[in-house]
């Protein structure tokens, strides 16, 4: 049958004079079969879903969309076949014409069919497996019984598998609502067995098509391209994860890891961020000669064997040579792109757009990391079996972090990796520069400890080119804290140098056997060297696992009135927004908030209006809320306790902007659990100032042998929080408190002052020690503050604190720009609480 025939009943519905909708059949996809499914806003939403077979598009309409709990069955209307030409259509349809409405692309990829389609189609039951941007797994249409309904009646079904997620946990038609029109169709991934005769599979050359984000992509938002990246770093872990269709798989690439960084000029840079733009010009030609958008784009820098396999030691000589050899840079990622901070969205659809702006760009010097689509024992066998190093695993539905994350992992063909290089050994022959190296990691607490030596590996050019470098690192003492081990009249260096070391095993006293050299690492600092154990696939699964609980399905939502009314004119932030910045940072927040009595702020007329502070109120208005026992403070009406994370929804609904905390939890009300001092700079102070009067104190409590965290206060100070153990009372606590601000401004009266009031912080800093009485309370971490901005109060390590501009330095919409972060700076918090006793006694 003609494809005129197929598509008569398509045809015979469409003025094609009227409608923009193709008339055309369209060519049929040369390699994959296609699927799209278009949101369709005809006389009802739905969603019309279409598979490729025969050369037309065979057609459902689905009310509700798809789901993918495989325990929801969702209608799916059989419709008359559509042409494969209709799969790229979006637009909307006139008035008075069939289907008038929108009509975007709301997912499209590639399916394949499980069994014989023509069979499953035929029968009524067709099963398949879908990869589109949104759409992932495996999937059954099956038709039903019909009861004298003019179309016939199918259900669209999740089968059971890596991808099945409970509708009370996710909804994919809500969660991903935009269209994907702008992106590349996914492409199908490559398998790799052992026969493949290079490691890298190759794309012919295309057209190159620059891509952009030109219409809503789920999880990008619109951000300034940061000077800085810190990269994504991947878990060793022991076997591949159970679950391998939720994984992608690439070469673990025996290189160094770099980031090219686009806007007006490439610079590249290391994983420790240092620039090596300068070390690699063959590199920053060949990027700029892409014009590739702007971004941050994550790869690894490597050199080719004869064989196309990457050589750690062929990489080195690159450096150290006149380079005959061509250095190469696999890009596997794009954290950034195009205005866009890209984090946030799926790895397949972050790949899928860089894979579509490296096409055609093989032959030089960038490449695409390509995936491999094969069991996992398979892939890593394969690997290798080529002399490869390993292989990487990523979660295809992950974000990126910057930082080590289980949801990449490596998985490799043996034991290798670096060591400090803390001596050497004499040659025993003749003509040799030096015997062995003599190498060491540190343990938990920071020691450096011995851990064996290596003497093979090297050429003797190599041997001769490191003689000369620990010649001028040369030590008079042992920098190993353990020796017993160490034979011989050793030389001993500075602990700077790391070297990449191949290894059989790790003996029982902790030293490696068996061992081959191949090159120094200039790319990672010795401090960061630690022995590195592979964690159990299980018990990394078992973490993931345990955050996903913790997310749990959504509460019932929040009914918001008024969403466009605007809380901060300086800003037009609207209540819907911060609304939705509560429920952003809910997870967050809660660490902070759970088990203590909290404080209001409302702004019914927005932050420049009157301000209510409140620390009681009627919960049967607020959801997630619940009152305390009203003998922790006899005498007044029972105090709050945010109690879930719809709390602080609910509370956003009721006009509230800031949550402050007590300096205890209900379980100890008589106890303080924490020490605030609140650095409230007066006028004329400048930042600079605030950031070194943090340091003194953090200083002086150190002294005071006292462990101290760091936040953004959200306004124009800074919070340094002492955590405590439950001994002292409420005037204990305050009055060592004061003491140690009276000390503070006694010893430097030019910075500090003891008395709060305006008049006597002109040009100097208060350190308001009063937080720290009964009832007193603190803003919340992640709590908004009610002023125009709308900054966050934010938990950060002290390290990073000449980083910052101001104590709001983060504000309610660039917030997503540090929750990858998160809590991780104040971690070691709970350990950190200690008696006073001590510290009262020093300080006296």
């Amino acid at each position: 049958m003609s494809s005129d025939d197929v598509l008569k009943g398509y045809k015979a519905k469409r003025d094609f004079s009227v409608t923009p909708e193709p008339e055309e059949c369209g060519e049929t996809s040369q390699h994959a079969l296609s699927f799209v499914i278009q949101k369709h806003w005809a006389s009802r939403l739905h969603y019309d879903f279409r598979l490729e077979l025969d050369g037309v598009m065979k057609s459902w309409a689905v009310p509700k969309g798809p789901s993918f709990d495989s325990k929801v069955k969702r209608m799916a209307v059989h419709v008359e076949d559509h042409p494969i030409s209709y799969s790229s259509f979006e637009g909307t349809i006139p008035a008075k014409q069939y289907g008038a409405g929108q009509v975007i692309i709301w997912d499209k990829g590639t399916w394949h069919p499980l069994g014989d389609p023509h069979q499953g189609y035929q029968s009524g039951h067709l099963k398949f497996e879908l990869h589109g941007h949104k759409m992932h797994g495996k999937w059954a249409l099956v038709r039903m019984k019909s009861k004298g309904e003019k179309k016939e009646p199918w259900l669209l079904i999740k089968e059971k598998d890596a991808f099945v997620r409970s509708s009370a946990e996710f909804s994919v038609v809500d969660e991903l609502s935009h269209s994907v029109s702008s992106l590349p169709l996914p492409v199908p991934e490559r398998s790799m067995d052992s026969s493949t005769s290079a490691p890298i599979a190759r794309a012919g050359k295309s057209n190159r098509k620059v891509a952009t984000i030109a219409d809503p992509l789920p999880g990008a938002i619109k951000a300034k391209l940061p000077t800085a990246l810190a990269p994504q770093l991947a878990t060793l872990v022991d076997q591949p994860p159970p679950n391998p269709q939720a994984w992608s798989y690439e070469i673990k690439f025996d290189g160094y890891r770099l980031l090219a960084r686009i806007d007006a000029e490439v610079k590249l840079f290391t994983r420790n961020g240092n620039d090596w733009t300068s070390k690699l010009a063959p590199l920053q030609k060949a990027l700029t000669r892409l014009k590739l958008p702007s971004g941050w784009y994550d790869g690894e820098i490597v050199v080719q064997n004869e064989n196309g396999v990457p050589d750690f030691g062929a990489l080195q000589q690159w450096f150290d040579s006149a380079r005959p050899a061509q250095i190469l840079l696999y890009l596997f990622d794009i954290p950034y792109f195009d205005g866009h901070d890209m984090r946030a969205v799926p790895l397949d659809t972050r790949r899928a757009i860089l894979q579509r702006l490296l096409a055609g760009a093989y032959s030089g010097h960038v490449r695409f990391s390509e995936t491999f689509d094969a069991a996992p024992h398979s892939v890593l066998s394969s690997a290798c079996k080529m002399g490869l190093e390993g292989v990487i695993a990523k979660r295809r539905d992950s974000r990126y972090v910057s930082r080590r994350s289980a949801n990449w992992i490596k998985l490799k063909c043996g034991q290798r990796q670096e060591f400090i290089v803390g001596g050497y050994t004499d040659p025993q022959g003749a003509g040799s520069a030096i015997g062995a190296l003599l190498l060491g990691v540190h343990d938990e607490v920071g020691v450096l400890r011995y851990a064996g030596k290596v003497g093979t590996g090297f050429s003797e050019r190599t041997l001769q080119e490191i003689k000369k470098k620990l010649h001028g690192l040369a030590a008079a003492t042992c920098p190993f804290a353990n020796t017993a081990a160490i034979e011989g009249r050793p030389h001993w260096v500075k602990p700077t140098l790391v070297a990449e070391v191949s290894f059989g095993e790790w003996t029982a006293s902790g030293h490696i056997r068996h061992s081959v050299y191949h090159g120094l690492r200039m790319d990672k600092e010795a401090k960061f060297i630690v022995r590195e154990k592979a964690e159990s696939v299980a018990k990394v699964a078992k973490v993931r696992s345990s955050a996903e609980k913790k997310k749990r399905a959504p509460s019932p939502q929040v009914r918001v009135t008024h969403p466009e009314r605007v809380i901060d004119a300086s800003t037009g932030l609207t209540k819907i927004e911060l609304v939705r910045y509560y429920g952003l940072v809910g997870e967050l927040m809660m660490e902070h908030l759970k088990g203590r009595p909290v404080s209001l702020v409302r702004a019914p007329d927005g932050v420049r209006g009157e301000l209510f502070f409140q620390k009681h109120a009627d919960v049967a208005k607020l959801s997630g809320f619940r009152q305390l026992d009203p003998a922790l403070d006899v005498g007044h009406p029972a105090m709050l306790e945010v109690a879930t994370e719809q709390g602080l929804q609910s509370a956003a609904q009721w006009n509230v902007v800031e949550f402050h905390t007590m300096n205890t939890g209900t379980k100890s009300f008589e106890h303080p659990d924490r020490m605030v001092f609140d650095l409230d700079p007066g006028e004329g102070v400048p930042w600079r100032k605030v950031q070194e009067a943090a340091e003194l104190v953090n200083s002086f409590l150190t002294q005071l042998r006292l462990t101290s965290f760091l936040k953004t206060s959200g306004g124009r100070g800074l919070h340094v929080v002492v955590p405590l153990r439950k001994v002292h009372d409420w005037d204990t606590v305050k009055g060592f408190s004061h003491s140690i601000v009276s000390h503070l401004a006694k010893t430097i009266p030019q910075r500090f002052v003891v008395k709060s009031g305006p008049k006597n912080r002109v040009g100097k800093i208060f350190v308001d020690y009063l937080r720290n009485g009964l009832g007193a309370t603190t803003v919340c971490a992640w709590s908004a503050r009610a002023r125009p901005g709308l900054g966050i109060s934010v938990p950060v390590e002290w390290s990073e604190l000449k980083l910052l501009k101001g104590g709001d330095h983060w504000t309610v919409r660039t917030a997503h720009t540090r929750l990858d972060k998160g809590n991780d700076p104040w971690e070691g918090y709970g350990k950190g609480a200690l008696s006073l006793t001590a510290a009262i006694k020093l300080l006296e």
